[in-house]
């Protein structure tokens, strides 16, 4: 199987933008030209993010699929219109079919995965912002094992991916009140059990502020 290049690092810069040293709108435009340093640097910003969620949902082969994600990018992408933020929308609702299709050829449920190694982490943008940006990497693959499936993509799709609550929607199929409360159910249980091991350690220190209920 094809496998693209993986980079190491986000390529994402403090302003939260691509790092690509010129306006998205120019990156995108000469991507979808063909020029193929253009889509590499697109795919330099997405690729750990993608490899990442796919990893901690239990693919079997994360960058094979990966790589078969941005083939579909690469094909789709002369008919994508849109800014920066509606690219990772559709960047990941790619990234979210390939990993339901090998969850079906596997004939088996998702398992999380074991290796937290490469992942980034990016704050969201909704009420409990603040909860999800102070989550670190191995704490997100450590904990969110422990969620159920639906409440695991959410807070993955939040985190790694930089998704909006409506766009999260969109990747998944479902209802912005549906990923809501996914959310709100899965940073309770994390919430929960980050307590749990503060009380243990003997520290009641932890990376969530009150959740409205």
């Amino acid at each position: 199987m094809l496998r693209l290049p993986i980079k190491e690092g986000t390529g994402v810069d403090e302003r939260g933008g691509m790092a690509t040293g010129l306006p998205f709108d120019d990156v995108l435009a000469a991507a979808q030209a063909g020029a193929a340093w253009a889509f590499e640097r697109l795919y330099r910003d997405l690729s750990p993010a993608v490899t990442g969620y796919l990893r901690l949902h239990g693919a079997a082969e994360p960058d094979d699929l990966a790589s078969e994600t941005f083939l579909g990018v690469f094909t789709g992408l002369a008919g994508f219109r849109g800014d920066e933020e509606a690219l990772r929308a559709w960047v990941f609702t790619i990234a979210h079919r390939r990993l339901v299709d090998d969850w079906r050829r596997r004939g088996r449920r998702p398992q999380a995965a074991d290796h937290p190694e490469g992942l980034a982490v990016l704050p969201g943008g909704d009420v409990e912002d603040d909860a999800l940006a102070r989550i670190g990497a191995g704490s997100v693959h450590e904990l969110c094992a422990r969620l159920p499936e639906d409440q695991r993509a959410v807070v993955l799709l939040r985190i790694l991916a930089d998704l909006t609550v409506e766009q999260v929607a969109r990747v998944m199929g479902r209802s912005v009140a549906s990923v809501k409360a996914l959310q709100r159910r899965g940073l309770r249980a994390l919430r929960a059990e980050l307590e749990n091991s503060s009380e243990r350690v003997g520290t009641g220190a932890h990376p969530f502020p009150a959740l409205r209920r």
